[in-house]
C-alpha cells in the first residue's frame, strides 16, 4: 500500500467520522450527504491508488474506462431527460414544473454543443464563459450528486422507535378524489399505523391538507375518507385542514400534536421523491419525528426529483448565491486582469 493510498483512506475515515457524528445528533441534515460523498470519493482514490500499486495497468484501464465512460453517461442523461420529458407533458400536461427533465437535457445537450463550439473558435471571451459555465455546473453537479446520495441513503433508513402520531403529507386532490400520488402516501401511512398497533402502540393518524383550487373539498376531509374507507377506525384519524404548503404542513400538524401531547414523536409521510426536504423542513420547523416515502410513478420521479433539488438551492440562496459568485469571478478576474 502507498503512501497516497494511506492518505486517501485515512481522508476518507475522516469524512466518514464527520458523516457519522452529524448524522447521529440529527440525521435530517444535508450537510450528512456531503460528508458521505466525499468520503466515498476519498475511498474510490484510496483503491485506485492501491490497485496501481498492485498493477498498473489495471488501474490505467480503469481510469480509461472512466475517462471513456464520463462523456457517455452525459449524453445518455440528457437524452433520458429529454424523453422523460416527453413523457410527462404527454402524461401530466403542459405545465412549467412538468419541464424541468425536458430543461435539464437540453440544457446539457446545449452545453455540449457550447463546449464543442468553444474548442473550435479561439475567442477569449468565449473561453471565459465556458470556464464560468464549467464551474457553476460543477458546482451544481456535486450538490445534485451529494442531494442524490444521501435521498437515498435516508429514505432506506426506517426510525425504531414508537410514534404518537402519523402526519401524511397532502399532494393535491381531483375535485374529492384521490389521485394515485395521494393515495400511495396515504397506503404507506396506513401501513406504518398498523405495524405500530401490531406492535402494541396505538399512534394518531394525521391528514395534513388545506383546500385548493380545482379541489371541491379540503385534502385532509378526503384523505381521512379514503383512510377510513379501508378499515382505519375514524376516531383515530385527526384533521390539519388548514395548509397550502408543506412547511404549513408540517407546523399546522405540529400544533396539533402539541396541543394533544406535548412530549409527542411522530412519523412524517410522503412521497420518496420528497423526503430529504420534507426531513429538511421538519428539522427547521423543531418538529420531533422523521420522514418516510411512499413509492412514486417511474415516469414521474426525475422531475420530482429535479424540483425539489431547485427548491432546496432556493432556500438557500445566500451561500449558493456566494459560491456561485466566487465561481464567476474566479474566471472572470484572470481574463481581465
Amino acid at each position: 500500500m502507498t503512501t497516497a493510498s494511506v492518505y486517501s483512506y485515512g481522508i476518507a475515515l475522516l469524512w466518514f467520522l464527520f458523516f457519522l457524528v452529524s448524522f447521529i445528533r440529527d440525521r435530517r441534515r444535508l450537510r450528512n450527504g456531503v460528508y458521505l460523498f466525499l468520503s466515498l470519493v476519498f475511498l474510490g482514490f484510496g483503491l485506485l491508488m492501491t490497485l496501481a500499486s498492485v498493477s498498473s495497468t489495471a488501474a490505467s484501464i480503469v481510469v480509461i474506462a472512466v475517462v471513456v465512460l464520463i462523456p457517455l453517461l452525459i449524453v445518455g442523461l440528457a437524452v433520458f431527460l429529454v424523453a422523460n420529458g416527453v413523457t410527462m407533458v404527454r402524461r401530466e400536461g403542459l405545465r412549467p414544473v412538468n419541464l424541468l427533465s425536458l430543461a435539464a437535457g437540453l440544457g446539457i445537450f446545449a452545453f455540449v454543443v457550447f463546449q464543442a463550439v468553444r474548442q473550435a473558435v479561439d475567442w477569449p471571451p468565449l473561453g471565459v464563459v465556458g470556464d464560468v459555465m464549467t464551474g457553476l455546473l460543477a458546482y451544481l453537479g456535486f450538490l445534485f450528486a451529494c442531494f442524490l446520495l444521501y435521498s437515498f441513503v435516508y429514505g432506506r433508513i426506517r426510525p425504531k422507535r414508537g410514534v404518537d402520531f402519523i402526519v401524511v403529507l397532502g399532494a393535491g386532490l381531483i375535485g374529492e378524489r384521490v389521485p394515485p400520488l395521494l393515495a400511495s402516501r396515504l397506503e404507506r401511512g396506513r401501513t406504518a399505523f398498523d405495524a405500530a398497533v401490531a406492535r402494541g402502540v396505538e399512534p394518531a393518524l394525521i391528514t395534513s391538507g388545506g383546500q385548493g383550487p380545482g379541489e371541491d373539498v379540503p385534502e385532509a376531509v378526503a384523505m381521512a375518507e379514503y383512510l377510513v374507507s379501508r378499515g382505519v377506525d375514524r376516531e383515530r384519524v385527526l384533521l390539519e385542514d388548514r395548509s397550502t404548503t408543506t412547511w404549513e404542513n408540517l407546523t399546522f400538524s405540529k400544533e396539533i400534536m402539541v396541543e394533544q401531547r406535548p412530549d409527542y414523536r411522530c412519523l412524517v409521510v410522503t412521497n420518496n421523491f420528497h423526503v430529504l426536504r420534507a426531513a429538511l423542513l421538519a428539522r427547521k420547523a423543531k418538529l420531533n419525528g422523521q420522514v418516510i416515502g411512499s413509492p412514486t410513478a417511474w415516469y414521474f420521479w426525475p422531475t420530482a426529483t429535479l424540483r425539489e433539488f431547485v427548491a432546496i438551492l432556493v432556500e438557500h440562496w445566500v451561500v449558493n448565491g456566494v459560491i456561485g459568485l466566487l465561481i464567476v469571478l474566479a474566471a472572470v478576474l484572470p481574463a481581465i486582469g
